[in-house]
């Protein structure tokens, strides 16, 4: 897999055209990136992405519209549908993610950089929005954000905090972490509050226990990111929430993101904020 660091991102991409979507969709779409998605097309919106079977759809629906922090929905395609204009020119779900996961029976069957062989016509695509997506306004606002310093993907945690069910799908809300200041949590905050498309403000900050987590040197998704003393762990609700739910569901088949491998489309993350 491509190391996500900034020196490879260039590298791979070219430093001008790092931030043209439809170029980092190409190179993605070519198998020459394989790694997470954040700080690549820094000011677009990326989205989570579920793939199911026509008959789990609506369930699947319900499901993220009782629980629009963690699943909010950005689009949905029609069955077999393969590109979402609405998202971007040109996308074409089945080979535009860096990594995708395919779920047999509610298990982790295989993680593949394509899915054109498994497509079928009766699938149907939800794209949910991304905390990554609010990172940018997060570091203009001043806030450093370490995962994207060290060129790692963000920190995600199963929590006790459990979801509302719709039909099959259920279970515990998944987070993701980042550290901060003190003195940059409120802030945190407000810029994130203008965000409800992609996850919105944090769900729980300080002491991780009490949502559940036992170690946060132990991410159950991404990597582990230090956090130093004068800092305050904040939690955001998480795109990887609906993979927890398919453990629930046990699905036949279906097709997810692998975590932090999301898809970039074409829309400005400004295009999302509530004021």
């Amino acid at each position: 897999m491509v190391q996500a660091n900034q020196q490879n991102a260039v590298a791979v991409f070219g430093a001008q055209a790092l931030d043209d979507p439809q170029h980092v969709r190409s190179v993605i779409r070519q198998g020459h990136w394989t790694a997470h998605t954040s700080g690549l097309a820094r000011n677009r919106v990326q989205g989570n992405v579920v793939i199911l079977p026509e008959v789990l759809a609506g369930d699947f629906l319900r499901f993220c519209q009782r629980n629009p922090k963690p699943c909010p929905v950005l689009a949905v395609s029609e069955p077999g549908q393969t590109t979402l204009p609405s998202l971007g020119m040109g996308i074409d779900i089945r080979s535009d993610l860096p990594m995708y996961r395919v779920w047999r029976h509610g298990e982790l069957a295989q993680e593949v950089a394509d899915v054109s062989d498994l497509w079928r016509p009766d699938l149907v695509t939800f794209v949910l929005g991304c905390s990554f997506s609010f990172e940018a306004a997060l570091q203009e606002a001043g806030i450093s954000l370490r995962h994207i310093n060290e060129g790692k993907n963000v920190a995600m945690y199963r929590t006790s905090i459990q979801t509302e069910a719709a039909g099959p799908f259920g279970g515990a809300m998944v987070v993701s972490m980042r550290p901060m200041l003190a003195a940059d949590v409120i802030r945190a905050v407000q810029v994130t509050s203008r965000f409800p498309d992609v996850h919105g403000a944090p769900v729980h900050i300080g002491d991780p226990s009490l949502i559940g987590i036992a170690n946060l040197a132990a991410p159950d998704y991404g990597d582990a990111v230090e956090l130093l003393p004068d800092e305050i762990p904040v939690f955001w609700a998480c795109g990887v929430t609906p993979q927890s739910a398919i453990l629930n569901a046990q699905p036949a088949f279906c097709i997810t993101h692998a975590p932090g491998c999301m898809l970039i489309t074409d829309l400005f993350n400004h295009q999302l904020a509530s004021f």
